[in-house]
């Protein structure tokens, strides 16, 4: 009964591992989740005082499909205000979140046989939402000596006449790596010539530690044209639950294509949100953001610390997001047996590397308290000597 194209789908190692975890919890059981992708912190109060007005307002019918004007105005401006990005209001739609903004990219250009150059380790959906498209994921593996990056070399390897995107991401889930300027740029000279798309995923933009953040876009012209910029406001404003993404590109055909799609799917996304949406757009609640990046930060070093105190495990600290991918290759070679035998021995939830391409590592999200990080990897420290003896 059911289609090639939707078995062709696997399901979320991610998802797969909160369902256990919250299960776990439901018997009784002390559990500690760290496999979750969303911040701890509650959406800004003035984010929220905006959708309510929005509800008092009336503001509660269908809206344009690719979003309210001022909504669409309001991207456009912050692209332009934070990354130096020029986009026309029409060069702009908002999704229900950044993944169904990939989705409409990928279904909207995507041929089938047409490969897509995905660096690993990956975020888990982008090989899935590829051969559900029809195309052909090729993986570029990447380890800690480049920083979990991609060369120019690598990428020039890759690129064969089927080749039709490459998906960026920057910071990365799930290791917390930040292209430089200078990277990208060396990447952009490979794809000169070519007519590759680059899909680029920024939804952790605003949560980097140390480091500048440089828009892919933003690097030349060329690369300017060849890209669509993929961000929201789910990670760096905690509004996972609002479901607000988008996307922006200069190709007036493709902007057309995917409304058309979304106009037959979807249609516009919930109009409360949209109105919430451009307080935060607009700059008004940096101060809350930057209050969550520090504290991230400070968890984060104190969690590498931690982690790097234990005999056969190690990890690099991110330059940005909120995970940390640690290496458990010393100890074992298989991440789901690892991560399953951890969860049911200690009681702590983390998603196995293979999960996004990388066997022998497990994700870590410290989006949590540090004292729940501190319990947490006390737990896995005894659970890895328990496995030396």
């Amino acid at each position: 009964m059911l289609s090639d194209r939707i078995q062709s789908l696997s399901p979320s190692l991610t998802i797969a591992i909160s369902s256990l975890a919250r299960d776990l919890k439901a018997e009784g059981k002390d559990v500690l989740s760290f496999s979750a992708g969303e911040p701890d912190f509650g959406t800004p109060q003035k984010i929220k005082d905006e959708a309510i007005k929005a509800i008092n307002d009336g503001f509660t019918q269908y809206t344009a499909v690719p979003g309210i004007p001022e909504l669409l105005k309001a991207v456009a401006g912050k692209l332009k205000r934070e990354n130096n990005l020029e986009y026309a209001p029409s060069d702009i739609i908002v999704s229900n979140g950044a993944k169904q903004s990939l989705f409409n990219l990928f279904q909207a250009v995507i041929n089938p046989g047409d490969e897509v150059i995905i660096p690993a380790p990956y975020w888990v959906t982008y090989p899935e939402l590829v051969i559900y498209s029809e195309g052909k994921p090729v993986i570029i593996e990447t380890d800690e000596k480049s920083g979990f990056k991609i060369t120019a070399e690598q990428l020039k390897n890759a690129i064969t006449p089927k080749t039709k995107m490459i998906v960026l991401t920057s910071p990365s889930n799930p290791t917390g790596s930040v292209y430089s300027k200078e990277e990208l740029e060396s990447l952009a000279e490979v794809l000169k010539g070519t007519n590759i798309i680059v899909a680029s995923d920024e939804m952790y933009e605003k949560l980097v530690y140390g480091i500048d953040f440089v828009a892919t876009a933003s690097i030349s012209e060329d690369m300017y044209q060849r890209t669509v910029t993929i961000n929201g406001l789910s990670k760096s404003v905690a509004m996972t639950g609002w479901r607000f993404g988008y996307l922006a590109s200069p190709n007036k055909a493709l902007i057309a294509a995917m409304n058309n799609l979304q106009s037959q799917s979807t249609s516009n996304i919930n109009s409360i949100t949209q109105k919430a949406a451009i307080v935060a757009l607009n700059g008004e609640v940096d101060a809350e953001i930057e209050e969550m990046r520090q504290a991230f930060d400070a968890r984060a070093a104190e969690a590498v610390k931690l982690f790097n105190e234990i005999d056969s495990l190690s990890v690099l600290k991110p330059d940005g997001a909120f995970y940390l991918f640690v290496n458990t290759k010393k100890i074992s070679n298989d991440s789901i047996e690892f991560c399953k035998e951890l969860l049911q021995e200690t009681g702590v939830a983390v998603v196995p590397g293979i999960g996004f391409g990388a066997e022998g590592y497990f994700r870590f999200s410290f989006a949590t308290d540090i004292e729940t990080i501190r319990e947490g990897i006390s737990r896995i420290k005894k659970f890895v000597e328990s496995k030396r003896k």
